[in-house]
């Protein structure tokens, strides 16, 4: 394997995209490759008032937190300190759990969906990642994890708000095809069974020139 990617997790709220950005962080780690695991929103100033908003504590009009995602998400790229472009510059594979299609498709939900990826050009010019891999598991079963492992949902976390959101993915993923590398995974198989196909998928595309 010769060349560090950068690797964008997305999925609707419990889809497993967490766990599987985190084995796959784990397996590259365990084979001596530099790995940055990172997520959205981050654990920033901006970053923590989104997770603040998303659990309830505050109150904030959709608008707003579009806005709050995407001044986040400019910060996650940029930052002097462990930014995005940073890291990948200084050889490591960045692999982060959530990027601009999950605003593309939770936001895309309550406000117009061309403006939400226009609002987002600026990062796609600034990073685009290598490879989109969307963590495809029916919403029913998604819910069920989520009612079953959480003590509490938070703001997007019903089953109509996951339907719509996995819509919205759908379409994001058909308007930006022509210029995004996105693969579907179905993730409504054992952990291992889908950390294998990512790992042999993600091997592949560090070995093209």
């Amino acid at each position: 394997m010769k060349k560090n990617l950068f690797i964008a997790f997305e999925g609707i709220d419990g889809s497993g995209k967490s766990t599987q950005a985190k084995m796959l962080a784990k397996r590259l780690t365990d084979e001596g490759h530099k790995v940055h695991l990172t997520f959205e929103p981050t654990d920033g100033t901006i970053g923590t008032l989104l997770r603040n908003i998303l659990k309830g504590a505050v109150k904030a009009d959709e608008r707003t937190i579009a806005g709050l995602f995407l001044a986040d998400r400019l910060d996650h790229l940029l930052n002097e300190h462990n930014g995005l472009v940073k890291m990948l510059a200084e050889g490591y594979t960045v692999i982060t759990d959530r990027y601009y299609f999950s605003s593309y498709a939770y936001h895309g939900v309550h406000m117009d969906l061309n403006w939400v990826i226009a609002a987002n050009e600026m990062c796609a010019t600034i990073l685009r990642p290598h490879i989109n891999l969307f963590i495809d598991v029916p919403t029913s079963v998604c819910m069920e994890r989520i009612m079953s492992n959480r003590a509490s949902t938070e703001r997007y976390e019903n089953l109509e708000n996951l339907n719509n959101v996995k819509a919205k993915y759908n379409e994001a993923f058909v308007l930006k095809a022509h210029e995004e590398n996105i693969t579907h995974i179905n993730g409504n198989r054992s952990e291992h069974e889908v950390a294998d196909d990512i790992y042999n998928m993600v091997c592949k595309l560090m070995l093209m020139p």
